[in-house]
């Protein structure tokens, strides 16, 4: 009988977290559930650590410890609490570790977890953006086997399977274009949170759905993937594809070029890391192209969303660019969700924090940290002189 194999899960409680259990759920036989771990749902993550039979369950705000340790009583799951107790989740030695912790927050944990030597799925950007050079260091010190969980980058490295990346001559990233695709500037100046959500294709968080409608989030998986598949950043481009069919391609120097296809859902490239490197039953929507029966693309439009331009020259220049970008992004989102600023402002904020900086290239976790602790800051006092 086949060993199962272990399973750690950070951000449980958010979609690629949901995602990834939903897949374990349906053969939880081949699998045991070391860690699962959440930002601020106690609640909710005791509810999936009992279901799944977790070993521990981490939250990450220390001050809801006691919600998480009163919910698990009884049940033989052990609870935890903080940043110091992520990384110890991460250290445990799981086989499979999704990496899902949205924003800088995941930096250390995925960090950790690389250090494991062991196989890490990862769908927390920003750890690549950040701290890439960092990141891919530790992986192959360890040994370890990094898996992007990105469709766009999964799809890239499904493209690759057989190939070699001396034989590519481009990679191309595919963008739905979010739900302003055709707006002007001016009527992006009055979209709502509520409108910039909305998705056209892809359920996802809040954060993640406003970078799509700023395009940033295609910004940030450009400097990822310049990190993923080291060809160059100029080498790698950005089209704009509405159904969201093609989710990224490789073209080989002979001009072959290979597109991975699927539905919008995220339990396609989860699955693929998952089961890797054989395949597994999905239970997403097969891809019916006679029904799709046509798909469009155009070139993308770095004047209405200048998040693009920003997250190439930040991956351009290098050094802790990236991070600071990533952080400005976070905090400006944060700030237009919350209606303090406009849409508008998202993309000209991180413009005058990334501009304003000029720090050193980071040689450790801490220094990205700083970094990201200084572009917040700088981006916190923009926010409070916007008035949206």
């Amino acid at each position: 009988m086949t060993q199962p194999r272990s399973i750690t899960i950070f951000g449980a409680t958010g979609s690629v977290g949901a995602s990834t259990l939903d897949l374990i759920g349906r053969e939880p036989h081949l699998y045991e559930i070391a860690a699962l771990t959440a930002n601020s749902d106690p609640l909710k993550l005791a509810e999936l650590a009992v279901r799944h039979r977790a070993r521990l369950a981490v939250i990450a705000d220390e001050s809801r410890y006691a919600e998480l340790r009163d919910a698990l009583a009884g049940s033989g799951v052990e609870a935890a609490a903080g940043p110091a107790a992520l990384v110890d989740a991460a250290r445990m030695g799981a086989d499979w570790t999704m990496a899902a912790i949205v924003g800088c927050a995941g930096l250390e944990p995925t960090l950790a977890a690389l250090e494991g030597g062991r196989t890490v799925a990862l769908a927390n950007k920003e750890s690549l953006v950040s701290a890439g050079e960092l990141m891919m260091q530790a992986a192959r010190a360890s040994g370890a086997t990094l898996l992007p969980v990105d469709s766009e980058h999964n799809a890239i490295f499904q493209c690759l399977a057989g190939g070699r990346m001396e034989e590519v001559r481009r990679i191309v990233l595919t963008a739905s274009g979010g739900p302003f695709r055709t707006m002007s500037r001016a009527e992006m100046a009055q979209v709502t949170p509520e409108q910039a959500v909305r998705h056209p294709n892809w359920s996802m968080g809040a954060k993640i759905s406003i970078d799509s409608a700023t395009m940033m989030n295609k910004g940030l998986e450009l400097i990822e993937a310049g990190h993923l598949f080291p060809i160059g950043l100029d080498r790698i481009g950005i089209l704009v594809h509405p159904q969201s069919v093609i989710h990224s391609m490789v073209e080989y120097r002979d001009h072959s070029t290979l597109a991975q296809l699927g539905s919008p859902d995220m339990r396609i490239p989860i699955a693929h890391a998952l089961a890797w490197p054989r395949r597994m039953h999905s239970p997403a929507t097969p891809l019916d192209l006679a029904r799709i029966g046509r798909l469009d693309f155009e070139s993308p439009d770095e004047d209405r969303f200048p998040a693009l331009r920003l997250a190439r020259q930040a991956g351009e220049a290098g050094g802790a660019c990236p991070a600071v970008l990533n952080a400005a992004n976070e905090v400006a989102v944060a700030a237009f969700l919350e209606r303090r600023i406009g849409f508008l402002d998202i993309s000209a904020i991180v413009e005058r924090v990334l501009s304003g900086y000029s720090g050193k290239k980071p040689a450790m976790i801490a220094d990205v940290l700083e970094a990201d602790r200084q572009a917040r800051e700088a981006a916190r006092q923009l926010t409070e002189s916007v008035k949206a």
